[in-house]
């Protein structure tokens, strides 16, 4: 793309155009060089929205729980926008979940809505989620859903991201204390057992509370029939209310997670071009004709790499 192409994009931008929205994004995931430019232009003004990370199991109704909350936030005067977190496709790279079709009354009703795979990030969190967050942050949409795919790390690494955690959990899944101590009650500002109509639900709501104690929230909702919704939308804007105040003050752990990502990722990069190369090749066939062993084949290999 040409630099004066990019000029008339980030005028789009500005004018909140979705195609442009779309556009930006599509580049941000796909080539790093026009990413950088881009970025670059609008990096002054962003780091304004306050992030929502919507985590936990597969199965917990995630999605449907999203839509309901992003409608109520709207209603409430909120402009909110919401990515979510797909796995990645092996064969075409894409995002194969399929949020976006779950979710037509949402860009029905002008919220913006997005899929983004995680392809391959050294975590499970897509490498371009930050830079896509700040295309919404420059387009003012606030606050930011993040809706991860619910599978192992990526219910530990949203933490990273978003100002407020929302962790989800289903009474039909298996979700007992064993799984709630394996990491998700360190993250978590607000816990929720969505259908709660199942069998179970008041069973698990008292696993919770009664193991995290009464320093964060723990709700019952059901996106059947609506129960507990108001609630969780409640502590929402209490929650968006204080983390705005405090945004500025966490911002510095929150770039320093991102600074982690993008030099893991670059040397991830390096690794796998060097591995690539006729000396790492050469070391390769010395490995398999047991001349050296694999441990001396990958100290010489970092040791090109430190050059």
């Amino acid at each position: 793309m040409a630099p004066h192409n990019i000029t008339k994009l980030l005028l789009d931008l500005h004018n909140k155009n979705r195609k442009s929205i779309a556009k930006s994004i599509s580049l941000i995931e796909n080539d790093q060089k026009i990413a950088r430019k881009l970025i670059n232009k609008i990096y002054k003004n962003t780091s304004t929205s306050l992030i929502i990370g919507i985590t936990g199991p597969a199965g917990a109704g995630k999605s449907s729980l999203i839509n309901i909350i992003s409608l109520e936030l709207q209603k409430l005067g909120k402009n909110p926008a919401i990515l979510a977190i797909d796995p990645t496709s092996h064969i075409s790279g894409g995002a194969i979940l399929g949020d976006r079709i779950r979710m037509n009354e949402l860009t029905n009703s002008g919220i913006y809505v997005r899929s983004i795979a995680s392809r391959g990030a050294t975590g499970a969190i897509s490498h371009s989620i930050h830079n896509i967050i700040r295309i919404l942050e420059y387009t003012e949409f606030d606050p930011i859903i993040i809706e991860s795919v619910g599978a192992g790390q990526t219910e530990i690494e949203i933490s990273n991201i978003a100002d407020i955690t929302v962790v989800v959990f289903n009474p039909n899944t298996g979700d007992n204390i064993q799984t709630i101590k394996a990491g998700l009650t360190e993250i978590g500002d607000i816990y929720v057992i969505n259908k709660s109509d199942l069998n179970g639900s008041l069973q698990l709501y008292k696993s919770i509370q009664d193991y995290i104690g009464e320093s964060k929230t723990v709700l019952l909702t059901s996106t059947k029939n609506k129960k507990g919704i108001n609630k969780l939308v409640k502590a929402l804007i209490v929650l968006l209310d204080t983390k705005n105040k405090l945004k500025k003050l966490n911002s510095k752990s929150k770039i320093k997670y991102e600074l982690r990502d993008i030099v893991l990722n670059n040397i991830k990069e390096k690794v796998d071009m060097e591995l690539k190369s006729s000396k790492s090749l050469n070391y390769l066939e010395q490995i398999e004709l047991k001349k050296i062993n694999i441990f001396e084949a990958a100290d010489k290999i970092s040791n090109l790499l430190i050059k």
